[in-house]
């Protein structure tokens, strides 16, 4: 039988009403004659209510008894379901990350999976159990629980599809697929039928919250095609796996604007302008395992220069003590951190060859009076940090310069 992977969000079981309907969907995909495995989240915001109980206790719990806390939620999630699904009269195993065999390496909070040992699901499938896995988790290197940071769950479903040779890995969410803007703030977004990888990745990665960027980058790697779907509804998604692109290299195909209003940004004044000094800082911030997205750094005047980066809004705190130490270190005046900004890019193929697709981005921008910080570009996206409370009115410009609000996006699938 043919293997389907599906995986559902917090909203689509935030309460024993919606486990039952997803309980549901799982016994029909298993009445169809597929072998069905299904990854959860935790309820609703059962992750978020979690870590607000610890920093109630203090602003910086303990790493790995963190893990142990915030992976509670998704325990609780898929016994829920097993128990929903078996009293349907299917039968229906659950399992834990470490468990189903899911191995990452040793960072808590923001592990990576190195490897997955399927061998106990298969067992289960073949018994003719449909197997519920708790997402967002698995076990270290060292055999600690880690949790594989927001939108974990999703990178669980791609990477046991892509161990288990599934057909599809199915993202049942709160929304009907992936649109040219976020659909819960911009009603006039239009969904997309079918997307890259590549042009995923990038949407992703500037903050649309629909697929967590890893589990994109999985996808890609192992050749996992991804169908995100409306857990509440039976139509079509999105389709995400290698599309070739129908538009010419000499014509932009915009694909959607998307905004990230979670990151902060760093600036160090008057930093040395010599050899060595930016990997002096970036490796100290990389020490604490902190991503930086977009760097800037000025023209040097009299030997010295200003340098600015962006980081998660999340790592402030901790950026800010890893730079209390290195900016006297590298003999810089100072540094400071702003986390009243946003990120918005605009994703689509062709855009390096168009350069009228920028100047017309800044101008939308421009025309709303809204000022740009920073900028970064890569063959498909362009990307500004602006100021956060311009962030919705910047989406809706731009969405409506490229005329997205009534583009006809669907393609056959």
């Amino acid at each position: 039988m043919s293997i389907i992977v599906q995986k559902y969000g917090g909203t689509s079981v935030v309460d024993a009403e919606r486990v039952q309907a997803v309980a549901g969907r799982v016994v029909q995909a298993r009445e169809a004659g597929h072998d069905v495995v299904v990854v959860v989240s935790a309820m609703g915001e059962t992750t978020d209510e979690l870590l607000a109980l610890a920093n109630r206790i203090t602003p910086t719990p303990e790493p790995r008894e963190l893990d142990m806390l915030l992976t509670a939620g998704e325990r609780i999630a898929m016994s829920l379901l097993a128990i929903a699904v078996n009293a349907r009269g299917c039968k229906a195993a659950s399992y834990t990350g470490s468990q189903a065999g899911i191995i990452t390496d040793t960072q808590h909070g923001k592990a990576r999976i190195v490897e997955i040992r399927p061998q106990r699901i298969k067992e289960s499938l073949d018994a003719g159990n449909v197997v519920i896995l708790a997402g967002f988790q698995g076990l270290s290197t060292e055999y600690d629980i880690t949790t594989l940071g927001r939108g974990g769950s999703d990178t669980t479903a791609v990477a046991m599809a892509a161990a288990l040779g599934a057909d599809v890995c199915e993202i049942y969410t709160d929304v009907d697929g992936v649109f040219t803007a976020d659909p819960r703030t911009h009603p006039e977004a239009r969904k997309i039928d079918r997307i890259s990888y590549e042009e995923m990745l990038e949407l992703a990665a500037a903050g649309a919250r629909v697929l967590q960027l890893r589990c994109v980058e999985y996808a890609r790697r192992h050749g996992v095609r991804i169908h995100v779907r409306n857990s509440l509804g039976e139509q079509p998604g999105t389709w995400v796996d290698e599309e070739e692109s129908t538009a010419m290299l000499e014509s932009a195909l915009i694909r959607g604007v998307a905004l990230d209003v979670e990151e902060a940004k760093v600036t160090l004044d008057e930093v040395p302008d010599r050899p060595g000094i930016a990997a002096s800082i970036f490796k100290a911030v990389a020490a604490e395992g902190i991503h930086v997205d977009m760097i800037v750094q000025n023209i040097s005047h009299d030997g010295r220069t200003d340098l600015s980066f962006t980081i998660p809004r999340a790592d402030v705190p901790r950026v800010n003590a890893v730079l209390e130490g290195i900016v006297a270190d590298v003999g810089a005046l100072r540094f400071e951190t702003d986390d009243a900004i946003a990120k918005l890019s605009l994703v689509g193929a062709g855009i390096k060859s168009n350069p009228g697709v920028a100047a017309d981005m800044f101008d939308a921008l421009a025309a709303e009076g809204i000022n740009i910080e920073m900028i970064s570009t890569s063959s498909i996206r362009i990307s500004c940090v602006i100021r956060a409370e311009d962030g919705e009115r910047a989406v809706r410009a731009v969405h409506q310069r490229f005329g997205l609000d009534g583009a006809k996006l669907d393609e056959e699938a």
